[in-house]
């Protein structure tokens, strides 16, 4: 994806040092507090920034971390998506469902990425997305304690097995939802009186689901396929019965942000024929076996504030250096995947992938110990630091002690020099020093009297940097301080 500058990325990055050096707990700022977002916000202006700013929920199907990974259904194909308009993905999470039109409205985001069933009442406040994929609403209802043991007559009997016998009867669901717009239209069909017990929009439907199935709640409704997914999980469920016929589920747009509505019509049109749409929907919606292992793991943010299995080890040594904990866990899982066994072919190994002679030098007797290694790779990344005194910014300073870490100080001390001879601030990564390592593989660049120490793949430092602060966002959403 190429890199982008969005209007607020100087204030966020200020705003970011509190995160790094002092760990404070509110959010990025968004853009929609320092941009006026005014009625012709569309395509041309979202290119212009550099930046498709999504509404999401977290959810177990749309957007959550597991191992240290951002994952999701709609997540993985709004990467997808700002690849293909040339711009970067920022993901605004919102807690409550309920508000989530009003806050695309207010131009708070540029689109909803969330599964929304496309309804008449609802065509009247966004406009819909071609659909991503079709499904129904059914009942989901909780099968007696000792279904097991019981014969299949007795537990018909304890099952609704039609809509009609839910008259005078109760199903909760959130309020702004098609869910509520059913429940009322299966009543007039009917002739009689479904009741409504109306949840908090802070609620998913997956934890909706949960509460059915833990007996908090009697029935709720939710679409099939993601009814049907949490069903593995909690085979105590029910979700036989359909109270729909099948419906369109979409993303949306404000109404005047046509532009953007026609790119993403095309796009889905085009990974529509791709393979990798179908297997993103299989991974999320029938590989069973996978859900069930995420959603028993600590490591499931939906689960446990954890991040890894070294999270203390982390914390403790982060403690040390004065960083956040949650960025130092991005570099470790961008270095080893949070494996301690792996090792590199140039003969790094362990979770912060020392090379041999680097360890030595920091006392790391044994790089597959995982408190030698981050106790080393964070005592490494402390002398890295001081090297950067000169450069005011602390995030840029981050920036530069990563790149260091990655690719070696040298190479970047050479990276610093040839951007003041070009004209370039060397005191700042963004923009600027980090062109110029992009170029060292360059024999313009690399054989220029000022650079000492040569050739270097450019793209690897560049691309760990971002991808590390790429991660450390998702951290900080889903892992409190």
């Amino acid at each position: 994806m190429k890199k982008k500058i969005g209007l607020n990325r100087n204030l966020r990055l200020v705003y970011l040092v509190l995160f790094l050096l002092f760990g404070c707990e509110k959010d990025l700022i968004n853009k929609s507090e320092i941009t006026e977002i005014n009625e012709s916000w569309d395509l041309e202006q979202i290119k212009a920034s550099g930046t498709l700013r999504a509404l999401m929920i977290y959810s177990g199907t749309t957007y959550y971390l597991y191992k240290g990974r951002p994952m999701g259904y709609e997540f993985e194909l709004l990467e997808r998506f700002a690849e293909y308009l040339d711009v970067s993905l920022e993901i605004i999470v919102v807690n409550d469902l309920d508000e989530i039109f009003e806050k695309l409205n207010n131009g708070e985001g540029d689109i909803v990425a969330h599964g929304l069933t496309i309804t008449t009442d609802r065509k009247e406040d966004v406009a819909f997305t071609d659909h991503l994929y079709l499904t129904k609403q059914v009942l989901v209802q909780k099968k007696p304690d000792n279904w097991r043991s019981i014969n299949w007559g007795k537990l018909k009997k304890e099952l609704v097995h039609d809509p009609i016998d839910l008259l005078g009867d109760t199903i909760s669901v959130r309020d702004k939802t098609s869910y509520k717009e059913r429940i009322y239209n299966l009543s007039e069909e009917l002739g009689g009186t479904i009741h409504v017990n109306l949840l908090p929009g802070e609620l998913s439907t997956d934890e909706i689901i949960e509460k059915v199935a833990e007996g908090e709640i009697k029935y709720t409704i939710a679409d099939h396929n993601i009814a049907s997914i949490m069903a593995t999980y909690y085979p105590v469920l029910d979700v036989k019965v359909p109270v729909s016929f099948s419906q369109r589920i979409a993303w949306a747009t404000r109404h005047d942000s046509q532009n953007l509505l026609k790119a993403t019509n095309s796009w889905l049109k085009e990974i529509k024929r791709q393979i990798d749409f179908n297997v993103i929907y299989n991974k999320y919606f029938k590989n069973k076996k996978y859900f069930r292992r995420r959603i028993r793991s600590d490591f499931y943010s939906l689960n446990k504030q954890q991040i890894s299995p070294y999270d203390d080890l982390i914390k403790r040594y982060s403690k040390g250096i004065n960083w956040d904990w949650r960025l130092v866990a991005s570099q470790v899982y961008q270095e080893s995947k949070f494996d301690p066994r792996v090792s590199s072919w140039a003969q790094a190994s362990g979770l912060m992938q020392l090379m041999p002679k680097t360890a030595e030098d920091l006392g790391v007797t044994n790089r597959a110990d995982p408190e030698q290694s981050i106790k080393g790779g964070t005592k490494y990344l402390n002398q890295l630091w001081a090297n950067f005194d000169h450069v005011k910014d602390s995030v840029q300073r981050i920036k530069f002690t990563m790149a260091s870490y990655n690719c070696g100080l040298y190479h970047i001390i050479d990276a610093q020099n040839l951007a003041k001879e070009k004209g370039l601030n060397k005191d700042i990564w963004d923009d600027n020093v980090e062109n110029i390592v992009l170029k060292l593989n360059k024999p313009d660049y690399y054989n220029h009297p000022i650079v000492k120490y040569g050739y270097v793949r450019g793209s690897e430092p560049f691309n760990y940097v971002k991808q590390i602060f790429e991660r450390y966002e998702h951290y900080i959403k889903f892992i409190r301080e």
